[in-house]
């Protein structure tokens, strides 16, 4: 998994103070946060077609 490897590959959500970082996948966007001790913590798993704005990551 490129994201085990590679934690910093996804760009940074700036909408919020939390290492957030957002990967691209085909039609689809992962979430996921890059915490201080180096896991990953996956916040979740959305269509390219919804408006990410919406959520409270």
């Amino acid at each position: 998994m490129r994201v085990k490897t590679f934690p910093e590959i996804g760009h940074r959500y700036f909408a919020t103070t939390r290492n957030v970082r957002i990967l691209l996948y085909g039609h689809y966007r992962i979430a996921y946060l890059l915490r201080a001790d180096g896991n990953i913590d996956i916040l979740g798993v959305f269509h390219g077609a919804l408006d990410i704005e919406r959520l409270n990551l």
